[in-house]
């Protein structure tokens, strides 16, 4: 990819952005937050990024390049061969390009040249420093030499280990930067990303146009993006409800013998399944470098951590506001769970909604059936899951990863920390009728009947940042 075509009078130009500054001020970890690529190496060392590379964000209207660049390396004497050769203002920029250009200060000044092509191909500034360190006369060379090219610049103050010195640095940047932000790559969200490229459009105006179709078209992607979480889901929840594995036997006796390893085999499917979502999920938001194990999340170690599920799915109280909604329990089990929580827990206590009751089927997870063939002989199966909690278990595992994913931006490699409430929170927090369709459809999934729909049921769900997502 190259910047022929960025130039500054051109309404064409493909808008670029060159990450520049001191070593280790995060700079790669900017690049790969912005361009959506966790491919990027980001390191702690210093000097990670030799040579200048270039990153492409395509969407249908457009395109905006990002150029990851090594670190400034000897400012001063490069400033001070910047003056030697410049005797007035108006030829400072064309300096800067002869510096470029000139092959001794590419063998002696490799760093900086690499740095500074892309700037004088036409590539606006976006000049980066740590936020958490003090700032010191030693950056003014850089600066200056930055103001030296004439290009459009932002300067970005990453708080990397804390925010200390962030007001200190404030006031040094405005002496060289219309635009000064605060952005840090690690925790930065999608809206964060959104309003740093609002801001990108003021750096050269002939670029606002372009951009701002690009960040429709950001917000678009991120619409469809959640949509297909949905389905994603709508996919695991029914496929782990209907799911049994069965083996034929001669005699009913061997039932007992092949249990072990048809459970087994059951629960394998199971993890692999939810596993396979996992990646799905990350896939569909460019999470290529997260490593997906279930054993490293903090979630129940497997689906079948019963003592967890009243954590994870529904409480005991939602269950019987659930089962009532869909139809499932009727008469005095309606009037009690309409009565209230105490009057509900006292009255049913260890019958309805006892911990470990059969009406939940948490007494016996998965249980062996045996029935006779028409050929002869016995089928033995294991599966499918009957307690009524394990749907919202399931939408509920899902969805915490969901919000943890959609969230997560791409220079952030670190595991996931997940929140064992939210959904319940979530649930409540539903419309009453959308609610009852939700009910509804689980309650059709541990009956292995067919949901239409389950999709349109599980999206109010993912809703909570349409705000940020429409267009």
């Amino acid at each position: 990819m190259t910047s022929d075509n960025n130039t500054d009078n051109n309404n064409n130009a493909v808008p670029e952005f060159a990450v520049v500054g001191h070593p280790n001020k995060g700079k790669s970890s900017i690049v790969s937050t912005l361009s959506h690529n966790d491919n990027i190496q980001i390191s702690s060392r210093s000097g990670t990024t030799e040579s200048a590379d270039h990153y492409a964000v395509e969407t249908p209207q457009g395109r905006y390049d990002l150029v990851d660049t090594p670190g400034f390396q000897r400012p001063v004497k490069v400033l001070a061969w910047l003056k030697q050769h410049c005797d007035s203002a108006n030829e400072r920029a064309a300096t800067v390009a002869k510096f470029v250009r000139n092959k001794d200060c590419q063998q002696q000044f490799k760093d900086e040249v690499a740095l500074l092509e892309p700037i004088v191909n036409g590539a606006a500034i976006l000049y980066v420093v740590d936020g958490s360190r003090p700032y010191g006369a030693e950056y003014e060379a850089e600066m200056e030499i930055l103001r030296w090219t004439g290009q459009p610049s932002m300067a970005l103050i990453n708080p990397i280990e804390n925010s200390d010195y962030i007001d200190e640095w404030n006031n040094a940047l405005a002496q060289y930067f219309k635009s000064v932000r605060v952005f840090n790559p690690m925790k930065a969200d999608f809206e964060k990303h959104i309003e740093l490229l609002q801001t990108f459009t003021h750096l050269n105006p002939n670029w606002a146009d372009r951009l701002n179709a690009i960040i429709a078209d950001l917000k678009q992607k991120r619409a469809q993006q959640r949509e297909l979480s949905v389905t994603i889901l709508a996919r695991l929840v029914d496929d782990l409800c209907q799911y049994q594995v069965c083996q034929k036997i001669l005699t009913e006796s061997q039932a007992k013998t092949i249990k072990p390893m048809l459970d087994k085999q059951y629960k394998h499917w199971m993890k692999q399944r939810e596993e396979a979502a996992i990646r799905e999920l990350l896939a569909n938001y460019a999470h290529f470098q997260t490593q997906v194990s279930l054993d490293i999340f903090d979630l129940p170690p497997d689906l079948f951590d019963c003592d967890q599920w009243f954590a994870w799915g529904l409480d005991k109280k939602q269950l019987i506001y659930a089962a009532t909604a869909a139809g499932a329990v009727t008469g005095a089990a309606v009037d009690i769970a309409v009565a209230g929580s105490s009057l509900m827990m006292g009255a049913i206590g260890g019958g309805l909604i006892g911990a470990g009751s059969a009406w939940f089927g948490a007494d016996k997870l998965v249980d062996i059936k045996v029935r006779g063939l028409p050929i002869g002989g016995y089928q033995a199966c294991v599966g499918p899951i009957k307690n009524r909690n394990f749907p919202y278990v399931v939408i509920g595992r899902f969805l915490h990863l969901y919000r943890q994913i959609s969230q997560l931006n791409h220079a952030n490699r670190q595991a996931l920390n997940f929140n064992a409430t939210d959904f319940q929170d979530k649930v409540a927090s539903l419309e009453k009728s959308t609610q009852k369709e939700l009910n509804v459809a689980c309650e059709r999934l541990i009956k292995q009947k067919p949901v239409d729909h389950l999709e349109a049921a599980l999206r109010p769900l993912f809703e909570d940042d349409e705000a940020q997502t429409k267009p």
